[in-house]
């Protein structure tokens, strides 16, 4: 029995472990758990569909977990919670349905593109001119764009919102905490249909893992947020956006298959 515990236990450590470091950086930037589990789950040889099933599974449950402890660690604008969340899942709804019939690989290139030039200016920005906070202005757009990138399959909810938000003044500690706990609304509201479609196939060994990896994870991410210096959380999520969006346009041009 321990033999048998210890050879599953032996197949699921490696999702754990991705799980685990895709969440902490998520919890901790707002960005990036979609694009870096999905990546390094490709690379270990896991099927497209069964990467994806498995994300999007395992991510309804952990932005969950990353709210929970984002609002138990203070990091929760509510102002800009109300703002962002109808806006958000409206785009998100609004991009299930209408990407039905609409190819989203047209227009991911230039968001691609646009992020790497605002992951680049964060991290000038972070270095050069430390961030005052100060109340975004523009929020509901953001919102309605940010959830239908997301539905789109690009994971562009964080990116997207956490960068743009950064940009017009928005605490970096605050942005990272609100702009998670809207993505767990968020991400049920796209899932729902999906996980309900796929049923319980969509809980694989992958699922398991990186769903265990990410619900322990999550507190540790909203936990750096809290402590990390504004301008430290500046320049890291310039550098997360850039590197995960270089990845992107890497592929789109053919140098990654």
């Amino acid at each position: 029995m321990i033999d048998t515990f210890i050879a599953h236990f032996g197949e699921i450590l490696p999702f754990i472990l991705i799980g685990f470091g895709a969440q902490i950086i998520d919890g901790a930037l707002g960005m990036a758990y979609g694009v870096i589990s999905s990546t390094l789950l490709l690379a270990m040889g896991v099927p497209p569909s069964r990467a994806s099933a498995s994300v999007h599974a395992a991510e309804t449950f952990t932005t969950g977990v990353s709210a929970i402890s984002h609002i138990l660690h203070r990091n929760v604008d509510w102002g800009l919670f109300a703002r962002l969340v109808i806006p958000g899942v409206i785009g998100g709804v609004a991009g299930a349905y209408l990407l039905s019939n609409i190819d989203g690989a047209i227009i991911k290139p230039f968001v691609q593109f646009y992020l790497a030039a605002i992951g680049i200016y964060l991290i000038w920005r972070g270095f050069h001119f430390p961030p005052h906070s100060k109340s975004p202005k523009w929020v509901a757009p953001l919102g309605l764009v940010g959830g239908f990138m997301d539905a789109s399959g690009g994971g562009g909810w964080g990116p997207v919102v956490t960068s743009n938000l950064l940009i017009q003044g928005s605490s970096p500690r605050h942005t990272i905490g609100t702009v998670n706990s809207v993505e767990f609304i968020l991400t049920l509201s796209i899932s729902l249909t999906f996980l309900f479609h796929l049923g319980w196939e969509s809980f694989t060994t992958y699922t398991i893992g990186l769903l265990i990896g990410g619900v322990v994870a999550a507190p540790f991410g909203a936990m750096l947020a809290r402590h990390v210096a504004p301008k430290v959380l500046f320049v890291a999520v310039g550098i997360i956006l850039t590197l995960t969006s270089a990845f992107g346009i890497a592929k789109y041009l053919g140098y990654i298959g």
